[in-house]
C-alpha cells in the first residue's frame, strides 16, 4: 500500500483534491488514472480509501469510498534530543524513530550542544515522508527547538527519564519501564549533559538511567531508547 497525506480531511469529507506538487507525482510519476484507488491519511489516525475522479496533474481530485480509524498506541513516547553537529545524523534519527513509532520529538539546546540552529521545515518533511513510507496513520509531533532549561520547566505526563554517561548511581532503562505508560526521555549532545543539567533534571523528578555498557552517539542513544519502549510495549 502506498500512503498519501492530507491534514485537512476528516470523517465528514466526501471529496478533495491534492496540491499541484502531489498531483503531478500521482499522475506523471505513478501514472495513476481515473478510477484508480489511493489510500490517504490525515495523520490523526484515519485511513481513507479514495478513488480518483479527475486524473489531473495540476489538481488530482478524489472521492472518499471508505474510512478506517486506526487504534492509537497504549502509551505515548516523547523524546527530547539534542541536535547533532552533523545534520544528517539527526535527520536519520527522525526518520528511523518515526518508522519505529514515536509520538513527540523536541530538539533541546544544551550547554555542550555544538548545533544551536535547526531547519524545522526540512525536519517536518523528513518526519512526514517517514510516516508515509512506514504506512503509519499518526504523524509524530515535532516541536520547535527549546533550551534545556525551558524544556525541564515543563511538566510532562508519566515517567520522566534522563539518559547520561556520568559515573553516578543509575538504573538500567529496562528496570524502570512499565507497559502502557507515557514516557519522556532526555538524550544529550555529543559531549553529554553537563553536571548542572543533570542536577537540574534530578531536581525536576527525572530518573537517571543507563542505556547499556557502551558509549553511544546521540542519535544511536535516541534510537535505542525509542525501540526499547516500542519493543517493551508490544502485546
Amino acid at each position: 500500500m502506498q500512503l498519501f497525506y492530507n491534514p485537512n480531511i476528516d470523517e465528514q469529507t466526501e471529496n478533495f483534491f491534492f496540491d499541484k506538487e502531489e498531483s503531478k507525482h500521482i499522475i506523471k510519476v505513478l501514472r495513476k488514472k481515473d478510477s484508480d484507488i489511493l489510500y490517504v491519511t490525515n495523520g490523526q489516525g484515519l485511513l481513507f480509501e479514495t478513488e480518483i475522479t479527475l486524473a489531473s496533474d495540476n489538481k488530482c481530485t478524489v472521492k472518499i469510498n471508505g474510512v478506517e480509524k486506526k487504534a492509537p498506541s497504549s502509551y505515548r513516547l516523547h523524546l527530547a534530543v539534542a541536535p547533532t553537529k552533523m545534520n544528517d545524523r539527526f535527520e536519520w534519527f527522525l526518520e528511523k524513530a518515526t518508522e519505529i513509532g514515536i509520538h513527540e520529538i523536541t530538539p533541546i539546546l544544551c550547554d555542550r550542544s555544538e548545533r544551536k540552529v535547526i531547519n524545522k521545515e526540512r525536519f517536518d518533511k523528513i518526519v512526514l515522508s517517514a510516516m508515509k513510507q512506514s504506512n503509519e496513520c499518526y504523524l509524530p509531533q515535532l516541536n520547535d527547538a527549546v533550551t534545556f532549561k525551558e524544556f525541564i520547566k515543563k511538566q510532562n505526563d508519566g515517567l520522566q527519564i534522563i539518559a547520561h554517561c556520568e559515573e553516578t548511581d543509575k538504573k538500567t532503562f529496562k528496570s524502570v519501564l512499565q507497559k502502557k505508560q507515557n514516557i519522556t526521555i532526555l538524550i544529550g549532545p555529543e559531549g553529554d549533559f553537563s553536571e548542572k543539567e543533570i542536577a537540574l533534571a534530578l531536581e525536576s523528578k527525572y530518573q537517571p538511567v543507563t542505556l547499556g555498557t557502551t558509549r553511544l552517539r546521540t542519535e544511536t542513544a535516541a534510537i535505542v531508547a525509542c525501540h526499547s519502549v516500542a519493543f517493551f510495549n508490544e502485546a
